[in-house]
């Protein structure tokens, strides 16, 4: 994979977020497109297309919205244990076909037993990784062979599978989440890039440590690359944009206290430990760092991307830097109004970064010539 700056935006199947009640039919069409249409003109490189045990289907989505774009790619989140691998690996190589070769794949293996059962999966989560790192063996095997194979796995069980369709490229991207050591584990063997939520700088810089060495132990330390998803908050001075942030948190509880939609936070930890690790990050401050805002992800119980960066472009292009310069390469970026905040983000945001960052790295250049 490349190792140039790329940004990922978000496309849900209707408007809304945590401050924005869903408006519209849960598949609107037309905001779908004008979404996926605004981002591709903002500059995005790519947009999530996320998933649930209650959302639409994601491929019928990522479908439809390469069809509204020219070059935005998409990273269509994929939970493993629902469908046989060799079935998905399929699907995916004929959608990647559909997008001209715009596709990649975010596995997420999923970090609660209640959503997990909505589903039919009763698997515990240490169960659920082996299942993953079984499931994605033989999805890469399905890509990669070039004549029929067996599998026999502690999950998976085929024989003679082959397909007729591949990837464009050989290959589909991995994205991977997940920060327990049975996640980072998987993630080390699989993983093209690990997905990462905005946490304080010092936990990034440990977690991603913790993931090269993962990656080592296959011979895979060099290949791992890096993403971060944060929830950019802007303002033409600093003092406007923590004013918005303000009432952003105010529009969010109003939201949570008026709508049933919304999933209660129950007291005790989350099963998942990224949302323990953005819980206990917001219990040691509301903003930690320079400027990483907390409090969202207090408010919902860290169900979720929710950490921000408030500040003005300048300023949050600072701390993306800091982040950068710990190794992350990818930066999944969306607002609270997201079609609107998407548009500021190209205008004010992505310009200003990918300058910062082709700056650092012409800097360590000319640096490294002069030794």
């Amino acid at each position: 994979m490349s190792n140039t700056l790329q940004f990922i935006g978000f496309i849900g199947s209707q408007d809304g977020s945590e401050t924005r009640p869903g408006s519209g039919p849960i598949i609107d069409r037309d905001y779908i497109g004008t979404v996926a249409r605004a981002q591709e003109y903002a500059g995005f490189d790519r947009v999530l297309i996320a998933h649930s045990s209650a959302s639409p289907d994601g491929f019928q989505i990522a479908a439809y919205a390469v069809q509204q774009t020219e070059r935005l790619k998409i990273l269509l989140a994929h939970r493993p244990g629902f469908v046989a691998p060799t079935l998905a690996a399929r699907q995916l190589a004929s959608l990647d076909h559909f997008s001209q070769g715009r596709l990649a794949v975010h596995i997420i293996t999923g970090g609660s037993d209640e959503e997990q059962q909505r589903d039919g999966d009763f698997l515990n989560k240490t169960e659920r990784y082996a299942r993953t790192d079984d499931y994605l063996e033989v999805v890469r095997k399905v890509w990669t062979s070039t004549a029929p194979f067996d599998h026999d796995g502690p999950y998976y069980k085929s024989r003679g599978s082959h397909s007729y369709v591949r990837p464009v490229n050989g290959t589909l991207p991995i994205y991977f989440g997940g920060s327990s050591d049975e996640a980072i584990a998987v993630a080390g063997k699989h993983a093209d890039v690990y997905a990462l939520w905005g946490e304080p700088l010092d936990d990034v810089r440990d977690t991603i440590t913790k993931v090269r060495a993962a990656a080592a132990l296959h011979g895979r330390q060099d290949h791992v690359q890096f993403s971060l998803s944060l929830r950019p908050i802007l303002g033409r001075t600093e003092e406007e944009a923590w004013a918005k942030a303000e009432r952003i948190l105010e529009q969010a509880k109003h939201l949570r206290a008026t709508q049933s939609t919304f999933r209660p936070v129950r007291a005790g930890e989350p099963q998942n430990v990224g949302s323990q690790r953005l819980l206990a990050a917001a219990a040691a401050g509301k903003v930690r760092d320079k400027r990483l805002w907390t409090e969202i992800a207090a408010l919902t119980g860290a169900q979720g991307n929710s950490t921000s960066l408030v500040g003005t472009p300048e300023q949050v292009t600072e701390s993306l830097l800091d982040y950068y310069d710990l190794g992350v390469r990818t930066f999944l970026i969306r607002g609270f109004d997201p079609l609107v905040d998407a548009i500021e983000y190209g205008r004010d945001l992505i310009p200003l970064v990918r300058q910062a960052a082709a700056a650092r790295e012409a800097g360590h250049a000319t640096a490294v010539a002069a030794e």
